[in-house]
């Protein structure tokens, strides 16, 4: 029967003078120098219990200091990895923080219609109204195609914004309908479609939004954009 000698226990568990939360706390640290030092303490306990008629062999050490390497190797990469993703979502945090103030297209499909009004010298004002949104588009487009809706479902304007090249098209609405009445103030939402010459184009549609602010979490850091949501700084398609 094989004897477990109180040495190789004392070099698993700890000595028994050292309380149970010290021995927990000592085998959950992962750090290189601690995994290194119970590899040691391990294989200098292993040898000092080996059968005389039988010692280990100069391969099984070689083995074993081989494993050692390796294991220490990746802690000291998984600590390094960690101390830069922390530097980079740290820089990202100050780049993103820049954009703060900044109007942006991201995929989405809602849009808000407001006015504004300006006075000239003479007294007169003149109201306007102006909506922005966007199409991009996954190659050039004979033929691209806006259907702006109410809040009910209703079309209010379909607009046909004729040959398009690939890539962003920023698009702004004048507020008018397919009347040509002006529709009120509000919330909208609006869809996209393109063709070349009679073959369907992929379009995604783009809502347009201001930077508010920059969150930064677990999940990376985040922009908060009116109109649009929170989003990651990769969604953003084009910085207006």
């Amino acid at each position: 029967m094989t004897t477990v000698s109180s040495d190789l226990l004392t070099a698993m568990n700890g000595t028994s003078s050292t309380s149970s939360t010290s021995s927990s706390s000592s085998l959950n640290d992962n750090s290189p120098d601690a995994i290194q030092n119970r590899f040691l303490t391990l294989l200098i306990a292993q040898m000092k219990n080996q059968d005389p008629n039988n010692p280990m062999d100069n391969s099984q050490l070689t083995t074993q200091m081989a494993q050692l390497s390796t294991v220490s190797g990746i802690s000291q990469l998984n600590s390094t990895l960690s101390t830069l993703m922390g530097n980079l979502n740290s820089s990202q945090a100050l780049q993103s923080a820049n954009m703060i103030g900044h109007s942006v297209l991201a995929a989405g499909n809602s849009l808000q219609l407001t006015s504004d009004t300006t006075k000239a010298e003479d007294g007169t004002e003149t109201t306007t109204q102006k909506a922005v949104l966007g199409v991009q588009l996954d190659s050039a487009a004979s033929s691209v195609n806006v259907t702006i809706k109410d809040a009910k479902g209703n079309v209010v304007r379909t607009m046909d914004l004729g040959t398009q090249a690939s890539g962003t098209v920023p698009v702004i609405w004048d507020g008018t309908n397919d009347a040509g009445a002006k529709a009120a103030d509000g919330a909208y939402t609006f869809t996209v479609s393109a063709a070349n010459n009679g073959v369907a184009v992929g379009a995604t549609a783009l809502a347009f939004g201001t930077v508010a602010s920059v969150t930064t979490s677990t999940d990376g850091v985040k922009l908060n954009v009116s109109n649009i949501g929170t989003i990651k700084p990769t969604e953003v398609v084009q910085i207006l």
